[in-house]
């Protein structure tokens, strides 16, 4: 019995017989000499047979394989600069098979261009591809460092309902559904406001799970439903939560640097930028950042972009916009200050400033935009209830969250950070729906 590795493991069994379960690939035969590209869900290795080494109908089993057949196969593992493969180097010579299915010869993701709609409507077997595979491990890496980090630094995941009786954020962007005697209930857009009362028993406390928003955009930076994790902090202002945020990125970019360069390598990402992902990052006002945009807009000779760039104080950035602004940048960069109307209800006023609030939006560079969204929250239970009458919301729902401002109130402050765009950021790739398994956008939830 010859040992089951994984084809990571690869370069440790250099030299020895190994077995690999997996599936086929790509085929390609030359005379005698058969490639088989497999893929066993952990990497793809280039396994050769030579037609002397086998038994003749051994040899034309392998060389009637389809593309997805499924496989086990023995050989002896060889170093050779030349193999393809993820992560490449090494190739297995066959010394066995076995065969499990030979799959249809009419496999729908076949190794040609295929349309976004097509490769969207395929997505239970577009995941095989290496683009989508490398994407989705870095995805599991960021995901699994989110919880390290939060885990070894006094945070407690507390797990927030899917369901709420009313928005965080406004109305007008939420799936509601009808809840037995109650009324409506609604799908969480986040699950801050409960996070906040945790704090109050816990005093650094993360949920993290899924996210749902029913904004009507059609952009390559959004999803109907996302994942996002949301750390929350008791006795912390703005300053403190920014600190935070650039160590808790730094490390999420760290930790995938380390973890998955055969999959970043793979997907043509050019890491240089990723590695100057440390603290500190710089900080800008939302004052300078308009400042800034105009001043892009001022040199600009495209008209078109001119356009794009237009902007008055008191608006929200689009997408234009953030990337303008994160190109003048090597690393994350923090807006801080954004106006009042423009933002969520529970955001603390800035002094002397009402019309600015304590937020601050991480933006990521090389043009991806906001991967954060955070501030101080408003400590005050009076100036919480103003504001409530201010969006127009039902006092009656927010009566639990504002009797936390009357017992034991603190400053505190938290963000949410989109796992899909920080993955979309760190992959180096243009579209968000890419990183997650199945997408679901406003005009898509099949599969």
């Amino acid at each position: 019995m010859t040992t089951v590795i994984r084809v990571e493991q690869i370069a440790d069994f250099a030299d020895q017989e190994v077995t690999i379960q997996g599936w086929v690939y790509n085929r390609t035969r030359k005379g005698k000499l058969v490639f088989l590209l497999l893929r066993d869900g952990y990497g793809f290795a280039q396994c050769v047979a030579f037609k002397n080494d086998l038994p003749e109908e051994t040899f034309e089993e392998i060389a009637r394989l389809t593309q997805e057949s499924s496989v086990e196969i023995t050989g002896l593992v060889r170093a050779d600069s030349r193999a393809p493969g993820i992560p490449g180097g090494f190739e297995i010579g066959i010394t066995g098979i076995k065969i499990f299915q030979i799959a249809d010869e009419d496999y729908p993701m076949s190794l040609k261009e295929h349309g976004t709609d097509f490769a969207l409507e395929h997505r239970h077997l577009w995941l095989r591809m290496p683009s989508q595979w490398a994407i989705l491990r870095i995805r599991s890496t960021v995901i699994s460092a989110i919880r390290e980090w939060l885990d070894t630094n006094g945070y407690i995941n507390m797990d927030t309902p899917i369901l709420t009786p009313a928005a965080a954020e406004g109305t007008t962007t939420l799936f509601g559904t009808p809840y037995f005697d109650e009324g409506t209930a609604y799908l969480a857009q986040t699950g801050q406001l409960y996070n906040e009362a945790n704090i109050f028993a816990f005093k650094k406390v993360y949920c993290f799970g899924p996210t749902f928003r029913a904004e009507k955009s059609k952009t390559r930076r959004h999803l109907t439903e996302f994942w996002m994790v949301e750390p929350e902090v008791a006795f912390c202002d703005l300053d403190g939560i920014m600190e935070v945020e650039e160590q808790f990125v730094s490390h999420i970019v760290k930790r995938v640097l380390e973890d998955r360069a055969p999959e970043l390598a793979s997907l043509g990402r050019d890491t240089i930028s990723l590695e100057k992902v440390t603290p500190p990052f710089p900080r800008i006002s939302y004052d300078k950042a308009v400042e800034m945009i105009a001043e892009i807009r001022e040199k600009t000779e495209d008209s078109e972009e001119k356009e794009l760039l237009a902007f008055e104080w008191g608006e929200d950035f689009g997408a234009p916009h953030e990337t303008a602004l994160t190109q003048q940048f090597e690393k994350p960069v923090f807006v801080y200050g954004y106006p009042t109307a423009v933002k969520a209800f529970y955001m603390e006023p800035w002094p002397d400033r009402p019309e600015v609030c304590k937020s601050v939006d991480l933006l990521a560079p090389e043009g991806y935009g906001e991967i954060i969204g955070g501030s101080e929250r408003i400590s005050d239970p009076e100036m919480l209830l103003q504001r409530i009458y201010e969006h127009e919301l039902p006092e009656e729902a927010y009566q639990w969250y504002m009797e936390l401002r009357r017992f034991g109130s603190v400053p505190h402050s938290g963000f949410g950070l989109g796992v899909e765009r920080t993955v979309t950021w760190v992959c180096g790739i243009h579209h968000i729906r890419e990183t997650i398994s199945f997408p679901r956008t406003i005009n898509r939830v099949y599969p």
